[in-house]
């Protein structure tokens, strides 16, 4: 694996690789080196609580030296191109993992640098989050080849790296969301193409009927706060509630990548409630990412 941009860029194997070694880092916390004397570069366009502290606190983990960079430092693409800040930095660092909006920032970063680049969000894909997740699923049981999970709400980033997944994996995957919110259609063929059953279903209670995972998110990412009213309105029968969660299996798990705008996609009683491993799902990010990291730039 030479970076980590996209799900879709690896195969069934090297996930199986990384879940295992993820549940090994987690039972190992404390006093391993195997970053030791490298620095992580982070490079931040977008706010973050889950990403900023887990990469922080996964890279000094690993005997690492965590560096944050905003935005407002560097201006890529504007004060400095994106391929002259790949060359400048893979002359200091040992490893970029960047947070920002377009795609294209981060495969244009992977192509000018020479030291790994890590995808830690952008508009298309989210791969980090969705390797927690099924990290999270078979800690609670789950088999991510046989599980059906039914995604409710938006077709965003988070929804496009669960399609990716599938393609990989073989578990059944369901969108239930409104028409014209479906997730990127190249990447529902592709995973389609490998042979994953991607069903599109407007009608939540039937996307959610007997799922093993049920996961929502907010219903307007950021850069869309301009669209929140209408969405709101728009999304609004797709919230996960008591009564959708009834649905799926008596004993399937919820799942949402957070931040969460309780009352809204998710209501209090399921996000507290006995399906709800949120914050297992949280923790988790920290324990993929520096499996990804170890593979990446490790020994």
């Amino acid at each position: 694996m030479q970076d980590f941009i996209s799900i879709a860029d690896i195969d069934r194997g090297k996930m199986e690789d990384l879940f295992t070694l993820a549940a090994r880092l987690k039972r190992d916390r404390n006093g391993r080196n195997d970053l030791a004397g490298k620095t992580v570069a982070m490079i931040f366009h977008k706010p973050s609580l889950r990403t900023r502290v887990s990469f922080e606190v996964g890279i000094h983990e690993l005997g690492a030296h965590p560096m944050y960079v905003t935005d407002a430092e560097i201006k890529m693409g504007q004060r400095e191109s994106i391929y002259d800040i790949g060359k400048v930095l893979s002359r200091y660092v040992h490893g970029i993992m960047i947070r920002t909006f377009a795609h294209s920032n981060c495969t244009q970063l992977a192509d000018a640098a020479d030291v790994p680049i890590i995808n830690g969000l952008t508009d298309l894909n989210h791969p980090c989050q969705i390797m927690g997740d099924i990290l999270t699923c078979i800690e609670h049981g789950k088999d991510p080849s046989s599980m059906v999970v039914a995604f409710i709400g938006d077709g965003n980033n988070v929804a496009n790296s669960w399609v990716n997944a599938a393609g990989n994996l073989g578990f059944e995957l369901r969108i239930g969301g409104p028409s014209g919110y479906e997730p990127n259609a190249e990447l529902l063929a592709a995973a389609r193409g490998k042979g994953a059953t991607v069903k599109i279903i407007n009608d939540p209670s039937e996307a959610v009927s007997g799922a093993d995972v049920v996961y929502t998110d907010v219903w307007a990412s950021m850069g869309q706060e301009d669209e929140a009213s209408e969405r709101r309105k728009l999304f609004m029968p797709y919230q996960l509630n008591s009564d959708l969660v009834a649905r799926a299996k008596s004993d399937a798990i919820v799942l949402h990548c957070l931040p969460a705008h309780r009352g809204d996609e998710i209501t209090d009683d399921v996000m507290d409630g006995p399906h709800s491993v949120v914050f297992d799902q949280a923790e988790n990010r920290l324990h993929a990412q520096k499996a990804v990291m170890v593979d990446l730039m490790g020994a």
